[in-house]
């Protein structure tokens, strides 16, 4: 128990099997720090929950042990939180942030046990492409709610006029009402083109 302890400084558990949860970089701090001061910012205004950053244990009911990348808890359901330790139930909203080590897992057994457990929001970031995917919970399965693209110049410039006309320069958290969060501000720093 030891050797595994000083082995996996920081894990997670997925089908009751480990996995090293790697130290994120400069750009992927940067991305979760914008969000993190989003959100809370709203919440601290609104008295209407707590966020959480990366290192967080969320213990799923499942078994499944992660350590997502951003945690949302509505005040509702604070009861969910040991403040002496983790996260033990389901959180409202989960952010991942893809990394070439993390990817496939975010893509699949994370956002499967995301959805099995009733996470009702779930953003998955990707810091290269500058794309955020957000689906929402409906009925037990996650929809995709919508594709977010922070443009390059170049890649503005090729767009037909339909598709600028359908672009989005926020996103709309859905499990608040009324918390928009511009594209410019998740992807303020780094990854830069």
């Amino acid at each position: 128990m030891l050797n595994d302890m000083l082995y996996y400084k920081s894990y997670e558990t997925i089908g009751g099997e480990k996995f090293m949860a790697p130290a994120p970089n400069l750009g992927h701090n940067s991305i979760i720090t914008e969000l993190i001061t989003n959100i809370n910012s709203y919440c601290r205004q609104n008295n209407c929950g707590r966020v959480f950053g990366d290192n967080t244990d969320v213990h799923l009911p499942d078994g499944n042990l992660f350590k997502p990348d951003l945690v949302v808890i509505k005040k509702e359901n604070y009861s969910i939180m040991n403040w002496q330790g983790a996260i033990y139930g389901v959180p409202d909203m989960v952010v991942e942030v893809l990394s070439r080590s993390t990817r496939v897992r975010d893509l699949t057994v994370k956002k499967d046990a995301y959805e099995s457990n009733g996470v009702k929001e779930y953003w998955i970031v990707d810091p290269y492409m500058k794309t955020v995917d957000v689906y929402i919970l409906q009925d037990g399965k996650y929809k995709l709610d919508g594709s977010y693209t922070k443009f390059t110049e170049y890649d503005w410039e090729g767009l037909n006029e339909e598709e600028k006309a359908a672009a989005k320069f926020e996103i709309k958290v859905s499990i608040f009402d009324d918390l928009f969060i511009k594209l410019d501000d998740i992807f303020s720093w780094g990854f830069d083109d």
